[in-house]
């Protein structure tokens, strides 16, 4: 296992009453699956998925399975944390957007919403179901998309009109306070004791993004009041809005 979202494949592919429960190795490449299927059929599943899997060992099992409610738990409220801190960064964003006229604050915003749902999406691929994740999935992947299009739309009318300037000191605050906002996100997510499965991986990744975005606003900031122009947050404002859609797009994928 090389990438996040194969596993999520994996967890898809192999959701039902017969498989009893999945151990992953992400650093070994291994998994463990107790189950009540022949290994055969297990083999035949795990290949239709072409992701180069091979049997190494097949054995009965008669103890116990392993425990993993203590740590869903711990995975679950720490994602409920970082959720209600990107949604509240959304709303502070998004309003302070449409007051500065910043795009690349109202980018932020909706990339934080993105997050927020994919966080959602983390919470509910704990012990859940695989037609509840699909139905998440697809409706968080849309709603991404959607609001990424409306946003390349108000960037394209802005573009023909550049009698305005963004407040450059707005800008540089917000997105100082959201750095501060993600910088503790990804500590949390890191101290995580499930931090190595895919839905905690596909956490750490888009938060560390939104660092990295956090920065690229605070850049464009400082280049609009030294320009005196518009343009450097209209560009942060569609690069921001492409990796929207690019996740999206993931989002989507997995939940095929």
């Amino acid at each position: 296992m090389d990438c996040p979202s194969e596993e999520n494949l994996i967890r898809l592919k192999l959701d039902g009453p017969e498989i009893l429960y999945l151990d992953f190795d992400l650093k070994q490449r291994e998994l463990k699956v107790y189950h009540q299927s022949s290994a055969d059929d297990l083999e035949r599943t795990l290949d239709s998925l072409a992701l180069g899997s091979r049997l190494l060992n097949s054995e009965n099992f008669s103890g116990p399975l392993p425990n993993s409610g203590k740590k869903e738990q711990e995975q679950k409220r720490l994602l409920q944390i970082v959720l209600a801190i990107n949604f509240a960064f959304f709303l502070i964003e998004i309003v302070a957007g449409y007051i500065s006229q910043s795009m690349g604050l109202i980018a932020d915003s909706l990339d934080m919403l993105a997050d927020a749902l994919v966080y959602g999406i983390s919470i509910a691929a704990i012990g859940a179901a695989v037609s509840r994740k699909k139905s998440v999935a697809k409706i968080a992947g849309y709603l991404q998309i959607i609001l990424a299009l409306l946003g390349f739309s108000e960037v394209l009318r802005r573009f023909w009109g550049l009698n305005y300037l963004p407040d450059f000191q707005t800008m540089m605050i917000v997105s100082s306070l959201a750095l501060v906002a993600n910088t503790i996100s990804l500590l949390l997510l890191q101290k995580s004791k499930g931090k190595e499965e895919a839905h905690m991986q596909a956490s750490l990744i888009f938060t560390s993004n939104d660092i990295i975005i956090n920065l690229g606003v605070l850049i464009a900031g400082a280049l609009v009041h030294f320009l005196q122009s518009p343009l450097p947050d209209l560009l942060i404002g569609c690069m921001v809005f492409f990796m929207v859609i690019r996740g999206a797009r993931s989002i989507l994928s997995l939940a095929k």
